[in-house]
């Protein structure tokens, strides 16, 4: 049999015994043997016996995770993407790799990340064409799931390191609503803005991840519970009204390619074919301010997360990180609890515009991912809704002229994490006759 694309399809025939958990586990090892001198995804993996051996009982019985290098594991070493912690091995697991464990998952390995989750990038390369960029700060994670090594990886999103990697690998990334999903035991980029997510390759599966691997209390720092969340037919979400898409305009387009542009125009002509109404809008330029205070948010508060390596570390850390370092220093406490108000005001206020739209339509990026490894791609067309909080999922749509993914992000309300995946998956449908 050969693997699994779905996380849904693994788990269930692992659970009535159609899928052998060593068979599975066999073939993703193999996989992972043939594409990593390539790939690059990993920094660490867990060989098949220890896989084998750590499988355990419960719903994600047998089910391979990449963890971002980001995230704590008390068997791997976890670097956050620096040499400081080149031989790191931390001494309990993060709360959502407690979560995967408990449910019978297996930690397939930790997947590569930009230093500290910030710019400077490592090694990985995207699966589609490996002399382009799988996008950042998740890289390995993306490619992982894009490659079919793994059907789940954890990543997280500052600004656009979710989003961005799984449109440009062509796979679905989910940043669920900021606060829905556990971040203790995630070494912070900007406890204001950090969010973890989820790369799969369908949105059922994300839906599936987040049901099982979200928060159930509130004890950490700014947490929310969401509950369960459930797909359903479109008709039974809306009441029997059609769904209502915004095509949204910003400040940045000139920026898009114009193949990013026709792959937007596509999805539109195909969500208004599959029955939905679309209509364009603009936001006032206080939202785009908040792009601005995003920067304030994470600078301010990387200098402090870092105060410690630049003392201690100064030559082991990246030119990037010292830059941001430098930028947080140079912000005064009025800067940043402008910045604070203004998140506050405008997670509040975005609530109108899903009254009159169901889900916004928007670039996840500037286009295809670029070329060369240096450059993980301008996050710009993320930041926003990672600066207010609101929930949003990365779709593949079709493909460059130089076979590389294109895709849309959808952005829902805050805290309104069914709607929006429940759109997600109509649009899922909708674009399916793009790629058949």
């Amino acid at each position: 049999m050969k693997i699994q694309s779905s996380l849904v399809q693994a788990c269930e025939l692992i659970q009535k015994e159609q899928l052998s958990v060593d068979d599975y586990l066999g073939q993703c090892v193999a996989l992972a043997d043939a594409l990593e001198p390539t790939l690059k995804a990993f920094t660490v993996r867990a060989s098949l016996p220890t896989l084998i051996q750590q499988s355990g009982l419960g719903p994600l019985r047998g089910i391979p995770v990449a963890i971002k290098d980001l995230i704590d594991t008390k068997d791997f070493v976890t670097s956050y993407g620096s040499a400081i912690y080149k031989d790191f091995v931390p001494s309990e697991d993060a709360e959502i790799v407690k979560k995967i464990r408990a449910l019978g998952g297996v930690i397939f390995g930790k997947s590569v990340t930009t230093e500290f989750a910030w710019r400077n990038p490592g090694a990985t390369s995207n699966p589609w064409n490996s002399n382009h960029t799988p996008g950042g700060s998740s890289s390995g994670s993306a490619a992982a799931v894009a490659s079919g090594i793994v059907p789940l990886a954890i990543g997280s999103q500052t600004a656009g390191s979710i989003i961005r990697p799984a449109s440009y690998c062509g796979i679905v990334g989910y940043k669920a609503s900021y606060g829905a999903v556990p971040r203790s035991g995630v070494h912070p980029v900007s406890g204001s803005l950090d969010h973890i997510g989820f790369f799969t390759r369908s949105v059922a599966d994300g839906v599936c991840a987040f049901n099982f691997l979200k928060n159930s209390t509130t004890e950490e720092d700014y947490s929310i519970v969401i509950p369960e969340l459930i797909l359903k037919p479109v008709n039974a979400v809306l009441d029997q009204q059609k769904p209502r898409f915004a095509i949204l305009s910003s400040p940045f387009d000139e920026l898009l390619s114009q193949e990013q542009m026709d792959i937007l125009k596509k999805a539109a002509t195909l969500l208004k074919a599959s029955g939905a109404s679309i209509e364009e809008l603009s936001l006032p330029q206080t939202y785009w301010d908040g792009i601005e205070a995003l920067a304030v948010l994470m600078s301010y508060e990387a200098a402090v997360v870092h105060k410690k390596h630049l003392e201690q570390f100064p030559e082991m850390l990246g030119a990037d990180i010292k830059e941001l370092i430098e930028k947080g220093n140079a912000c005064s406490e009025r800067d940043y609890l402008e910045a604070k108000n203004l998140q506050i005001a405008l997670r509040k206020s975005i609530g109108k515009y899903f009254e009159r739209f169901d889900a916004i339509l928007a670039p996840p990026a500037t286009g295809e991912a670029p070329k060369g490894l240096s450059f993980t791609g301008n996050p710009i067309f993320c930041s926003l809704w990672t600066f207010i909080g609101t929930p949003a999922i990365a779709l593949p749509v079709g493909k460059s002229s130089n076979g590389l993914p294109l895709g849309v992000q959808l952005i829902g309300a805050y805290c309104e994490d069914e709607k929006l995946v429940n759109m997600a998956a109509f649009a899922e449908a909708s674009f399916k006759t793009l790629n058949n």
